[in-house]
């Protein structure tokens, strides 16, 4: 049924944020507002045969997926607030899934007025019933201090027991808490065991995390063989990252033999999850030849996928394209357009490179002072050529 998309989907979105420790407390006893009843059968003939069932049987079953009729509007109008209705009765009911959908739509405020308090009292009651999706929910609430005090160790307490009712996020989750010490001493290793069985659960952040364990030698010995098996589960999951990554270590021969083609074929994949990091080099690889037959006109379509995808260096490289007529037209106003969004996006070179078309005066009025400022700001995010500019302006005067 679509209502399991839907159930994943909100825990997929709160696990990715999130992080957090132990503790034994339990959650308050929240009053809990009653849902106005809609006492009004559905004319579908299957809805309302679940309608008769929930109403006069009280079949919790029947319930829990007339809500989810009305959620996903199957055989009846989509209405959030009777989803809710008729979840209620589910989790009344003792249905954990009721409880837990309930929770997230008091959570997200759909059908019903946004209360953080509420949504802790159905995950609470879904976590109660060993719902692992209620439980990871319930710390992140607890993570990010929504409806109750911000406290990493409940946190962390109930990630523990989505985990431990192997729910992938709550096992990330305890992983990423481990990782940045919150909540718990920063430990490396206990990092790694929690992202490792997120990934033996098939979630793709885990094993990216396991991989860049194993790329950066935190808590395990450095091996990038290890990080690139890591790195090739999370990029067959559709993690983009980790094709990324991947990729990188292809490129750079690191763990496997150099291999530009592989390397752009995962490039590819990146940016066809439109990872700016995989378009931009891929973008490098067409102009430079690696792998592929040079081609300046292909590098900047890649340049331009990863500017708008907010990757600074394809917004500088779609600027020196422009700058330099390769593959287009040369343009040195669309070079500093390009080099202006690419400085925006804190690239040291794009900022220098509008710093050096003021001073030359070229696609805008010639003014030394304002290439003085952009060569300072390059400066100021690392780029050395940028520092070296701006002493030269500086000692001339300007």
């Amino acid at each position: 049924m679509k209502i399991n998309k839907f159930a994943l989907a909100a825990t997929a979105f709160l696990a990715l944020t999130t992080a957090c420790t132990s503790s034994h407390e339990t959650a308050d006893n929240t009053v809990v507002e009653q849902t106005e009843q809609k006492d009004t059968p559905p004319i579908d003939e299957k809805a309302r045969a679940l309608y008769d069932k929930c109403s006069n049987l009280n079949d919790r079953d029947a319930c829990f997926y007339l809500g989810a009729a009305y959620y996903n509007g199957e055989r009846v109008k989509q209405d959030y607030s009777m989803s809710a209705t008729y979840w209620e009765k589910a989790c009344s009911l003792d249905a954990k899934i009721g409880c837990y959908n309930l929770g997230y739509l008091y959570d997200e405020g759909e059908g019903v007025k946004q209360d953080y308090q509420l949504a802790n009292h159905y995950y609470q009651k879904a976590c109660d019933m060993n719902d692992s999706l209620g439980c990871n929910n319930l710390g992140s609430l607890y993570r990010f201090g929504r409806g109750v005090n911000q406290d990493d160790n409940l946190a962390n307490h109930y990630y523990q027991k989505a985990c431990e009712l192997n729910h992938s996020f709550g096992c990330f989750n305890l992983g990423y808490s481990y990782y940045n010490g919150k909540g718990v001493k920063q430990d490396f290793k206990q990092a790694n065991k929690y992202y490792q069985k997120a990934c033996e659960l098939n979630y793709s952040k885990g094993c990216l995390e396991v991989g860049n364990l194993y790329n950066n030698g935190e808590g395990v010995k450095k091996d990038f063989k290890q990080a690139n098996k890591y790195y090739l589960k999370a990029c067959e999951l559709n993690d983009s990252t980790a094709c990324f990554n991947l990729g990188n270590l292809y490129n750079n021969g690191e763990g496997v033999k150099k291999d530009f083609k592989q390397a752009n074929k995962y490039y590819l994949q990146a940016c066809d999850m439109n990872n700016g990091s995989g378009c931009f080099n891929l973008g490098v690889s067409y102009k430079k030849g690696e792998g592929v037959t040079k081609d300046y006109h292909q590098a900047n379509q890649y340049f331009k996928k990863a500017c708008n995808l907010f990757e600074g260096g394809g917004c500088n490289d779609l600027g020196v394209s422009y700058d330099k007529g390769l593959g287009v037209r040369q343009d040195f106003q669309q070079a500093m357009n390009y080099y202006q969004k690419a400085c925006n996006l804190k690239h040291g070179m794009g900022c220098d490179n509008v710093g050096v078309l003021y001073n030359k005066g070229q696609g805008v009025k010639q003014d030394k002072n304002t290439a003085k400022w952009y060569h300072g700001k390059a400066c100021d995010f690392g780029y050395q050529k940028g520092c070296d500019n701006y002493r030269e302006l500086n000692e001339r005067g300007y």
